[in-house]
């Protein structure tokens, strides 16, 4: 394969345009089009859909994580060979994380090591690992605790959620307690479909099995800001509100009861020595800032 070329589609799709790419590339902008141009034709299939950002086709998108992992590999084999000449720039790596261990403790992990950028993409925890099977991350924070095929895993310790809402919320819709009725009422926030939560919590504390009505936040700060707003009741992560809970702007719809999430770094073991910085500073991390056993 001719990586100049797989290089410049790579760069389109990264960056959502081949004037960007161009930019990237330190080359012109008809020089990208023509590269990918030669490269559809020497395929003999479409690799990216122009428009505004340019999308790679499912044929594309292989390409794409084929030259990643290449330049993966390269990064990792110059580090162990002195003969070798350094990596021109930072080494890329794509990993794939949930939405509350971004929002809580994995950027310190990330800024704990350096050389490298970072591309992130966001799941939730109990299908991040779909993402390493595909090969379409190095890395990934997962609730899934045995190590898929290729890849090591480590536990990290539990993400700790307590169930919150405003006291004006609380008082009503759960004035008369927490009971099947009530929470069948109550408004629930829900981070997107993949979202348990909610569910497996009323399940865990209350023994319940009910469906409330749902408002759609896919943001942990927007999940924080609708409790505090007495939009509904949800799951936050316990280091984004007990600031808000001891000054008794949030009140635990049941105290005795939060929900500690299992997490777990799984890595593929191909580009292992490359991203051995970068699991001990996520380790590092995790021990110190997540519920440990």
């Amino acid at each position: 394969m001719d990586y100049a070329l797989l290089s410049a589609l790579a760069a389109v799709v990264r960056t959502g345009s081949f004037e960007r790419a161009a930019h990237r590339l330190n080359v012109t902008p008809p020089a990208v089009s023509q590269r990918v141009k030669l490269l559809e034709e020497r395929i003999g299939t479409v690799l990216v859909l122009r428009g505004q950002p340019c999308l790679a086709t499912e044929a594309g998108q292989r390409l794409c994580q084929h030259v990643e992992q290449v330049a993966l590999l390269e990064s990792s084999l110059r580090g162990g060979l002195p003969g070798l000449e350094p990596e021109a720039g930072p080494v890329t790596l794509r990993i794939a994380v949930n939405a509350d261990s971004l929002a809580t403790w994995f950027i310190p992990a990330m800024a704990g090591t350096e050389g490298f950028l970072f591309d992130l993409v966001l799941d939730d925890q109990d299908y991040s690992t779909d993402w390493l099977r595909r090969g379409e991350v190095v890395a990934a924070v997962t609730s899934y605790g045995k190590p898929i095929q290729g890849c090591n895993c480590y536990s990290l310790g539990s993400l700790r959620y307590v169930a919150t809402a405003s006291p004006a919320f609380m008082e009503r819709w759960f004035a008369e307690g927490l009971d099947a009725p009530s929470v069948a009422r109550a408004p629930c926030l829900i981070f997107n479909q993949k979202d348990r939560l909610q569910a497996l919590w009323v399940q865990q504390a209350l023994g319940l099995d009910v469906r409330p009505p749902v408002h759609w936040l896919p943001s942990s700060q927007a999940f924080v800001d609708g409790a505090l707003a007495g939009l509904g009741w949800g799951m936050n992560p316990e280091a984004l509100v007990q600031e808000h809970l001891r000054a008794g702007r949030l009140v635990a719809l049941k105290p005795s009861e939060p929900l500690e999430v299992p997490l777990f770094w799984q890595q593929s073991r191909i580009v292992g020595p490359l991203l051995g910085d970068v699991t001990r500073a996520v380790r590092e991390t995790a021990r110190s800032l997540l519920a440990q056993a």
